[in-house]
């Protein structure tokens, strides 16, 4: 038996008082009102007098009270008065007084208590604000008495494993309905409020929802090699199997997933300009396919560059957190975006995988809950010491090898096993790879002549100088650099210590191309750390102002091995051709070397010009400590993250998952799983979801999916009646099935598959579909929407090219999101630009017609036929005959008012099939903008 939290009695007995209150005001004109209302009133008495007397919980009663009137000057941002509520040992410890302000026990010697109740306005608190009801200080006082027990909030405590009893065993109708374990507590909390749960919806209606929900596409367009009938003859446990196979599936959960992300394909800020990062795209798809077990998805997504001997695609899934904002714009300054997005990843992680705001606490120690600024800079050092920097090529990138290119890596690779340590080995692969770790240009400073060009490059004129700090030389006697000569001639020198130091090279540039270009220098070997200078000569230079040579990243380094093997002057070509090779790149996430280390402060007010405190990389005290092992620090907090000691993690994507089935989370607030969030409405099923997906589905997604939509609770019917919306108007308990509008993708799928349009292909960079002209207004550039050709502006919007600054209209109406920062929900809205997008715009008027044809062409002869078949394809269902009705006459109103051909047959579709054409594609517009196609039901 799981007692109900006093939080939710507080809230059912509300709804019965909502009930009551609703029936009696249907009656208050009628004799008997009088009665009603004093029984109504006697009611509530027997509430309030009932509740006092049970023992006070903090997270349900105390804390919102303390939220509300006392922390925002008593807490993480103030402690007025020496006095704060954030913790436990600050509120009972001494104030400024020198006294505590909380004296167990004993309300009436409590300062609190009696600043609360003063009629001093001096001294009454919260000050200058209202005085807190006789309610809440009564409940506050009852507290104190209690012993001020301070409870952790329920989100910070373990998953617990729930027991399932059987006191519903006598209960026929729960019996008859009851499927699996889910609806024991949704029926539970049912049962509490005296409400009966729906009957189960029919299969049709069924297997549409499931096909929306488990791949984002109606019926008709996930099987494409079986015949509808086939699809038909399904039990619902087969077709949900059929659709967890489809390679769809991966599509539509990868989509839910690049809003928390932030996946987009430009950099966004002012200049926004195009990134290349579609592979990362690729690879949510294939993992949520593949079934990848979330506790490795979140590893590789937070630190696959980290895991031995990463591969390719661990290196891709760190593009998770490449997905934060570059600034692109001239005048910036590099380091200020570089530790915005370092910051980013840090809120992002808590989000999406803790559901917790943690942003705030970057400035002071969080005002709601148990985490402190130092805390906040610990958990920053996880992901302080990467190798980006904000430059324009987004380093560091993962370089894909393609055909030549690819068996050319190969060859080298098998050169290298046979030729190289494991470490040279290792090193030369990854720099091949990626570039690194290079060092980039622009952390070049001391500029005399020189400059970084529009704050990305390091450039010379004549007479240049600058200097690159702490360049580690232990070993080191090659330099391999990506330049661009911008005139002909010049000299280049590199000194150590000073521009007067030892010479460590002397180049003459002699390459006019203008173009970018990779070169490797040798010199004579160092050791050490130096600061080293460049100089810069060209005596073609005329114009005092004019560059002459500039600089991307430089790479010290050794010599290529196995000068003496068979083979090494092939082995080395091909070693600098890959290394030049032009080649797609994504940006990843790779770590410093010891070498370039960074130290992480604490920001004083979270400016990053005023670093304080040195930290270590650490987690919150209130959660599970991280493990103690010999990983790398963020490859530590990765499985930190993932260790069923964890209190969040789980719970946050089991809530994620329910709110893409049901609308709505058990925590509505998906984002804020803390005290000022919304309370779960059903706390034990969360707590039995979470401990089922991490101990016996083994966190995989696919289970927890077929756990949930197998329920008799998902597998409700949609229909509501009068006792169902007054209790629970919203559905939060559960009472009937999910009735939620579609996302913005799945209206334009939608609309694809049943018109015939769809294009199922997948993978590969975002297509541009239909879009008005001048929609892009790109600033130092000119890149333009170019529609794409064929069938490739017919492939699922999931696809779909998305610029930051300027999203794809008709799907930003839908409530899609610019991803300029991670988006935990969509807020469902209906406005009329919505209707007219799907009744106007260019993309929905071509899928009507489409839709018409199809209806014509595969429908049969006669009109009802063919808008029953149409129906069919786009609901899963057969019309009623009502609706059919409808559709007819606004067929034969069509086709009248064309005034093109009267007096013809409206049965056969052979006498005027121009007139019949354009009438059907009217009939075919309306029905795609069906409240029901339009909804999940």
């Amino acid at each position: 038996m799981i007692t109900p939290e006093p939080q939710t009695l507080n809230t059912e007995i509300s709804q019965l008082q909502n009930y009551l209150y609703f029936h009696s005001m249907k009656k208050l004109f009628s004799a008997k009102s009088a009665v009603l209302i004093v029984l109504l009133v006697f009611s509530s008495l027997i509430v309030w007098v009932l509740i006092p007397d049970e023992k006070i919980d903090y997270n349900a009663q105390v804390k919102p009270i303390l939220n509300k009137h006392c922390i925002s000057c008593h807490g993480g941002v103030k402690q007025n008065g020496g006095f704060s509520l954030l913790f436990e040992e600050e509120a009972k410890g001494n104030s400024d007084s020198g006294a505590p302000a909380i004296i167990e026990g004993h309300p009436n010697r409590s300062e609190m208590i009696r600043r609360l109740t003063s009629k001093d306005p001096e001294e009454r608190m919260p000050y200058e604000k209202d005085p807190l009801s006789n309610q809440e200080i009564n409940i506050l006082k009852k507290w104190i008495d209690q012993g001020a027990v301070w409870d952790t909030h329920w989100s910070y405590l373990p998953v617990q494993k729930q027991t399932v009893t059987d006191k519903f065993s006598k209960e026929r109708e729960y019996q008859s309905w009851y499927k699996n374990e889910v609806d024991y507590f949704i029926y539970e909390k049912l049962s509490a409020l005296h409400l009966k749960p729906s009957p189960t919806a029919s299969e049709a209606v069924l297997k549409r929802r499931l096909a929306l929900d488990l791949t984002g596409l109606p019926v008709s367009g996930i099987f494409p090699d079986k015949d509808m009938d086939e699809v038909t003859e399904m039990d619902v446990e087969q077709f949900v199997e059929a659709l967890l196979a489809s390679p769809h599936f991966g599509e539509k959960w990868a989509g839910m997933w690049m809003d928390l992300a932030r996946y987009a394909d430009t950099k966004g800020y002012e200049r926004d300009d195009a990134r290349t990062i579609w592979k990362y795209r690729d690879w949510l798809i294939n993992a949520y396919n593949q079934d990848m077990p979330y506790d490795q998805f979140l590893v590789e997504q937070i630190a696959g560059d980290l895991l031995p001997d990463p591969t390719d695609d661990h290196l891709i899934a760190t593009a998770f957190h490449r997905n934060t904002m570059t600034n692109d714009e001239g005048g910036t300054e590099n380091e200020e975006f570089r530790v915005a997005a370092v910051m980013d990843r840090v809120n992002t992680t808590w989000e999406v995988t803790m559901g917790t705001t943690f942003a705030c606490v970057q400035c002071h120690s969080h005002p709601y809950d148990p985490f402190t600024m130092k805390e906040y800079y610990e958990f920053m050092a996880f992901f302080n010491n990467t190798r980006d920097e904000d430059t324009f090529d987004d380093y560091p990138v993962f370089r894909h090898f393609e055909g030549e290119d690819s068996l050319k890596f190969e060859e080298l690779t098998r050169w290298l096993n046979e030729n190289a340590d494991d470490e040279r080995r290792s090193e030369i692969t990854k720099f091949i790879k990626t570039w690194q770790p290079a060092i980039n240009s622009l952390t070049s400073d001391e500029f005399v002549n020189s400059e970084l060009a529009d704050t990305k490059w390091l450039v010379f004129r004549n007479h240049g100088t600058s200097r690159l700090k702490k360049v580690n030389l232990d070993g080191k006697n090659t330099l391999i650099y990506r330049y661009r000569s911008v005139a002909p001639g010049g000299t280049w020198k590199i000194n150590l210590g000073s521009l007067n130091g030892p010479l460590l090279l002397n180049e003459v540039v002699r390459d006019t191309e203008r173009k970018w270009k990779i070169a490797e220098i040798n010199f004579t070997q160092s050791e050490g750390t130096h600061d080293i200078w460049f100089s810069y000569e060209n005596s073609n230079l005329k114009n005092p102002e004019a560059n002459g040579l500039m600089f991307d990243w430089f790479y010290f380094t050794e010599n290529f091995p196995g000068q003496h093997e068979d083979g090494y002057v092939k082995a080395r070509e091909s070693f600098l051709q890959l290394t030049s090779a032009n080649t797609l790149q994504t940006p990843i996430m790779l770590e410093n070397p010891p070498d370039m280390k960074r130290e992480t402060r604490i920001y004083e007010r979270g400016n990053w010009l005023t670093p304080v405190d040195l930290v270590d990389p650490g987690v919150p005290a209130i959660f599970n400590p991280l493990p103690e092992d010999d990983a790398s620090p963020r490859l530590k907090m990765a499985h930190w993250l993932t260790d069923v000691k964890n209190p969040l993690t789980a719970r946050t994507y089991v809530n994620r998952i329910w709110e893409q089935l049901f609308g709505v989370g058990i925590v509505e607030t998906m984002e804020d799983f803390g005290s000022q969030g919304i309370s779960p409405t059903h706390e034990a099923l969360l707590d039995h979801l979470s401990w089922k997906f991490m101990h016996e589905f083994q966190w995989n997604p696919k289970a927890l999916l077929k756990y949930i939509v197998n329920s008799a609770t998902y597998q409700q019917s949609s229909k509501s009646n009068q006792d169902q919306l007054t209790v629970d108007p919203q559905n939060r308990y559960y009472v009937r099935g999910p009735r939620v509008r579609l996302n913005a993708e799945q209206v334009r799928d939608q609309a694809l598959v049943v018109s015939g349009l769809f294009n199922p292909k997948m993978y590969g960079p975002g297509v541009m579909p239909y879009q008005p002209e001048g929609i892009w207004n790109s600033p130092y550039n000119s890149r333009k929407w170019v529609q794409s050709e064929g069938e490739e502006q017919y492939r699922r919007a999931i696809y779909t090219y998305w610029k930051r600054t300027s999203p794809y209209p008709s799907m930003l109406i839908f409530d899609a999101m610019a991803r300029e920062v991670c988006t935990s929900r969509r807020i469902s809205t209906n406005t009329p630009l919505q209707a007219l997008v799907t009744l106007n715009d260019s993309a929905y008027v071509e899928a009507a017609i489409h839709f018409g044809r199809r209806m014509l062409a595969e429908g049969g002869s006669q009109l009802e036929d063919q808008i029953r078949y149409g129906y069919k394809l786009m609901l899963n269902n057969d019309i009623s005959e009502e609706k059919l009705g409808i559709l007819v006459k606004l067929y034969h109103d069509m086709r009248d008012e064309t005034s093109l051909i009267k007096n013809v047959s409206t049965q056969s579709t052979q006498t005027a099939p121009e007139n019949h054409e354009k009438a059907i594609s009217i009939v075919a517009s309306a029905m795609l903008n069906l409240d029901e196609f339009l909804m999940k039901n």
